[in-house]
């Protein structure tokens, strides 16, 4: 057989060849408005895409191993513990626990669990530097990576109010990063921002301006390692090309701080795009969806099961979403592959662009007094606003479409009696110190009016 390389007698095609060709093609039509399309990020996607788009600075973004996780909100320990046991059997390799109180007890929900080399994560509906010295006190013998996600921005901005006051708050910030040593203590919550309805670069920008205000806060002491939980929506290469922005931005901010802080991901798929009718299609989208995360570089991916919006969790529903996970990841062999997004033309103009426009943003917002300013005075939740309209108006008009929702309907599909979960925004009638920031699906008010006439 030759030694030839096979393609040694090809000479390579330049980018005004190729608009060439395509203008011959389009016969008379208008290149740019034919086949370049915008986002909502102000991004032109154009048809192809070749070596004149790639920019070696953007390469080399570590690809960490993904692993399975399992969320498990925690009413009760002994049921929660035998979930865990019973998940972990099954092919789950991290925990996620939302712990909702204190009166939650640590050893019960972690008994007889093997926590060796295992990465468990904790979400506090509650803050108390008290309950995580017991946390840390049941772990700290073990080799179990603990990230405790401790967001008090993040609860700011959800509900419109400090846990306490700012200072208290502060103060058990402060107790928290002592007890766990400046571990794996600080959570940013970008879902969020995507889940409201912000763009990706908006997302991409208040997830820095958000840390950053932590890393002011450390900035004289050893700062910890962050974990950003991240909701991955439909738009494919674009949402794996977020990921990489991400952590392209993380790295340039770490930098000003001269800090080896790490940036864990933990990725969810969106619940803005999903639906109660034809529900079914929630799986092929929650699918492609973690797959992006995969690609782009989570490190733990936890899924939504397709009947999360409007069911209690059951165990068929987190069978089915845990076993997306596996066929991903064992069948499909997504955790083999080294970084296989490096060098994608199109994946690494994308990832340059989204960084360079989020770090205009943040950048706007840090001169305007920063993330905290930004939100008393209401402008975050403006933008969000303004741009959760246009991706509103853009479904009902059915330019944004959802499948089995606004276009392709079941008219014969029935979902009331089916619901045991509220599924729709539940206005909140107490005061807050600032406009908290409402997620909600596109679907919702369509929704609304469907049941009515069931």
């Amino acid at each position: 057989m030759s030694k030839t390389k096979l393609f040694n007698d090809f000479s390579e095609v330049t980018t005004k060849e190729w608009k060439q060709k395509i203008q011959v093609d389009l016969k008379g039509a208008d290149y740019n408005d034919t086949l370049v399309w915008e986002s909502p990020e102000n991004i032109k996607v154009k048809p192809f895409y070749n070596t004149d788009d790639l920019d070696r600075k953007t390469i080399n973004i570590a690809s960490p191993d993904w692993n399975i996780g399992q969320a498990i909100f925690v009413q009760n320990e002994i049921a929660s513990n035998q979930k865990a046991l019973n998940a972990l059997e099954r092919g789950a390799e991290d925990l996620i626990f939302t712990i909702p109180n204190d009166k939650i007890k640590i050893d019960l929900l972690l008994k007889n669990i093997n926590l060796e080399n295992k990465t468990v994560y904790f979400f506090f509906q509650f803050l108390s530097s008290e309950y995580i010295k017991q946390v840390e006190d049941f772990t700290k013998d073990k080799t179990v990576n603990v990230h405790y996600n401790v967001d008090i921005i993040g609860n700011l901005v959800s509900s419109g109010n400090w846990y306490h006051n700012l200072a208290t708050d502060h103060q058990e910030l402060d107790k928290i990063t002592e007890i766990t040593n400046a571990k794996n203590t600080i959570g940013v919550n970008v879902s969020t921002y995507q889940n409201a309805g912000a763009t990706m670069v908006q997302q991409l920008a208040y997830a820095m301006a958000h840390a950053n205000e932590y890393l002011n806060h450390f900035k004289s002491c050893t700062i910890p390692n962050f974990t950003f939980t991240v909701s991955i929506s439909g738009n494919y290469f674009f949402e794996i090309a977020k990921l990489r922005a991400l952590r392209l931005l993380w790295k340039t901010l770490a930098a000003e701080y001269n800090t080896n802080a790490d940036c864990f991901i933990l990725a969810v798929p969106s619940k803005r795009n999903k639906t109660l009718y034809d529900y079914n299609v929630n799986m092929l989208r929650t699918t492609t969806e973690c797959m992006a995360a995969s690609i782009g570089g989570a490190n733990t991916i936890y899924n939504l099961a397709y009947d999360a919006i409007y069911h209690k969790d059951n165990e068929f529903g987190e069978r089915i979403a845990r076993n997306q996970l596996l066929i991903l990841k064992k069948e499909s062999y997504l955790d083999v592959v080294n970084n296989p997004a490096d060098g994608a033309y199109y994946i690494e103009s994308i990832t340059q662009q989204l960084a360079e426009k989020a770090l205009e943003l943040f950048k706007s917002i840090e001169t305007t007094g920063g993330f905290l300013s930004n939100l008393k005075s209401h402008q975050i939740q403006k933008k969000i606003k303004e741009s959760a309209a246009k991706e509103q108006a853009l479904f009902n008009e059915e330019k944004e479409v959802l499948v089995g929702t606004n276009k392709y309907q079941n008219k014969e599909d029935k979902i009331k009696e089916d619901l045991e979960l509220y599924p729709f925004v539940k206005t909140n009638a107490r005061k807050t110190l600032i406009e908290p920031i409402i997620e909600k699906r596109l679907a919702e008010t369509l929704e609304q009016n469907r049941l009515k006439d069931e």
